[in-house]
């Protein structure tokens, strides 16, 4: 049995056309160490997943959730769908063990890599979907996200971290906490992120994420781990 077939069986998705899923799992450092024709990375269709996901998790949790404002809302579905929950989703498929990476990607950790995770498991929901349409890939995403939606809702979990963090500046010093990016990294479509978060003038903390809106939450989360 090959390796897609194995992690066929573990997504419990079989593939019409078999080479979605393989340029899903394709890194771009692959492509020229690979040399094949034809063959493709997979930041087009982690593109689309990104998209498909967003559309699916937030029709999902306004029907089921129909007395949430919009606040809570935002924030439920930046939890489930941050790079860390996906790597973790992705991490349950074994899915590192199946990406094609460059020799260099993989002396480095890429297969344990939590954004490249993330980015991969977002291009099988893409390439889900192109093979077999919206229902399948929408029973797909709920199936693997319950037990998160379920655990986020039961410990009131998913208040987002700069809301928090800007509660605890109020209270404790009657400031609004403002973000800055200090450095970006990387080529446009797979940027990284250093942002920091200051009261004032003063830098109380940093995070780092793929976009903006990540890094922002992570600076959050960590200047909430100094008041603590």
């Amino acid at each position: 049995m090959d390796s897609l077939n194995i992690l066929e069986k573990n997504l419990k998705i079989k593939f019409q056309n078999r080479q979605l899923l393989k340029e899903a799992l394709t890194h771009r450092s692959y492509l020229n160490e690979a040399g094949e024709r034809g063959l493709c990375s997979n930041e087009r269709l982690e593109f689309l997943g990104d998209a498909i996901l967003s559309f699916v998790i937030s029709e999902w949790i306004f029907k089921e959730f129909p007395h949430y404002p919009e606040g809570n809302l935002t924030s439920l579905r930046s939890n489930l769908v941050k790079t860390e929950s996906l790597a973790k989703i992705g991490k349950s498929f074994n899915l590192g063990k199946f990406l094609f990476l460059s020799k260099g990607e993989k002396e480095e950790g890429g297969d344990k890599n939590p954004t490249l995770l993330a980015n991969a498991f977002e291009a099988i929901i893409g390439a889900i979907f192109l093979d077999h349409g919206i229902e399948t890939i929408k029973n797909f995403i709920k199936k693997n996200f319950k037990n998160l939606l379920k655990t986020l809702v039961s410990k009131g979990e998913f208040k987002d971290f700069k809301s928090l963090f800007q509660e605890k500046a109020q209270a404790k010093n009657r400031i609004t906490p403002h973000y800055k990016v200090i450095d970006e990294k990387g080529p446009d479509h797979a940027k990284i992120f250093t942002v920091g978060v200051y009261l004032g003038e003063k830098l109380t903390a940093k995070g780092i994420g793929k976009n903006k809106q990540e890094a922002e939450e992570n600076a959050a989360k960590n200047a909430l781990k100094k008041i603590k």
